[in-house]
């Protein structure tokens, strides 16, 4: 790419090997050094920060991976960004490939919505703009203060669909519950494929007590308002596990944004193989896989899990070979470029509706 090398610098928020690998992808795309800069943890776990070069009036793209550890990594991003803010950098921009916290963006009984929280803390740190990839609910771009583009995973992951599953054509795309119907939808579309839909599993869903409207007790009580008498909403019983369409004889390709516990992935890959399905894939823009996930999938009917290099995930493809990476440093790259060039975004977001 033919980038200038000067009026900006790129910085990992994260000195370890697995968290600065993807940081590295990205530079070499541009043309340009990792910026100078150490961070670690004291004896007593407080972060420090020490960037080795001058940032004075240039813009600063902070790479952040987020591992296991998820608060360390917030406060790395934090203390990073507030230390060149304070040594005079003009504008700091996060790239945040996978946003931690990104599924707590709604109220839950006397929870919080830790979401909007975090954004409020990286805007009083100095950051000024996120690239981010993927949210797990597109609202969460109204809890910031300052520009946020949202980038799609979905064309590496069709990509490679197209080139490395066998007789693709011969597949469906399922989506593992209603709740991630519209994102299947998206896929089957693009593919020209049919759609199936899993409902029944047992799970606890976003929409279930999401708002905090359950919060009072569940009992008719008219103290102090005897004429008052408010219909109580009938408890939900989930049915029995089903597949909504035909999957026998084809290649079942479960689709989703967040692969983290694997359980529901395993009970969905038995019943389709039940019904008749003969390979199962599941693609994810974000691989958490934690806990046991890479034994759980191993030893299940899945036959391949793939996800992008979002998050490290080098030690559970060592625990587990169905875990396949697609590299999206490309994209991010393209995204640090053309806002430090001052270019329309528009061309990363071509052919991408509201629904994807």
């Amino acid at each position: 790419m033919n980038v200038p090398k000067i009026g900006y610098r790129v910085f990992s928020a994260n000195s370890t090997a697995a968290c600065t690998e993807l940081a590295k992808k990205i530079t070499e795309r541009l043309g340009v050094e990792l910026g100078k800069s150490v961070v670690y943890q004291e004896s007593n776990r407080e972060t420090r920060v020490d960037v080795k070069e001058s940032v004075r009036g240039q813009t600063i793209f902070i790479i952040q991976t987020i591992p296991r550890d998820v608060n360390t990594a917030i406060m790395e991003l934090l203390v990073m960004a507030y230390a060149l803010k304070t040594s005079c950098a003009k504008n700091i921009i996060g790239v945040i490939p996978y946003f931690p916290y990104s599924k707590q963006c709604k109220m839950r009984k006397r929870g919080s919505i830790v979401c909007k929280l975090l954004a409020s803390m990286l805007a009083k740190a100095g950051l000024s703009h996120i690239i981010t990839m993927d949210l797990h609910q597109k609202e969460i771009q109204g809890f910031f203060s300052f520009p946020v583009d949202n980038l799609r995973a979905s064309p590496f992951l069709l990509q490679y669909i197209q080139e490395e599953i066998p007789d693709y054509r011969n597949a469906i795309i399922v989506a593992k519950s209603p709740a991630a119907a519209k994102r299947a939808q998206s896929y089957a579309e693009r593919l020209r494929l049919g759609l199936a839909v899993i409902h029944g599993e047992a799970q606890c869903a976003e929409s279930d007590m999401a708002d905090g409207r359950h919060s009072p007790p569940c009992v008719r009580n008219t103290s102090g308002h005897p004429g008052l008498e408010l219909p109580l909403m009938m408890a939900k019983e989930k049915p029995p596990i089903t597949v909504v369409g035909d999957v026998g004889g084809r290649i079942a390709i479960i689709v989703d944004d967040i692969i983290d516990d694997v359980e529901d992935y395993v009970a969905a890959a038995d019943i389709l193989k039940e019904r008749g399905a003969y390979k199962i894939y599941i693609m994810a823009t974000h691989g958490l896989l934690s806990a046991d996930a890479p034994r759980l999938i191993e030893e299940s009917a899945i036959d391949e899990v793939v996800v992008t290099n979002t998050v490290p995930h080098e030690v559970q493809k060592l625990q587990c070979p169905k875990i396949k990476t697609v590299d999206v440093s490309m994209i991010l790259a393209e995204a640090i470029r053309r806002i430090h060039n001052g270019e329309s975004m528009a061309y990363l977001f071509r052919n991408i509706t509201v629904d994807d």
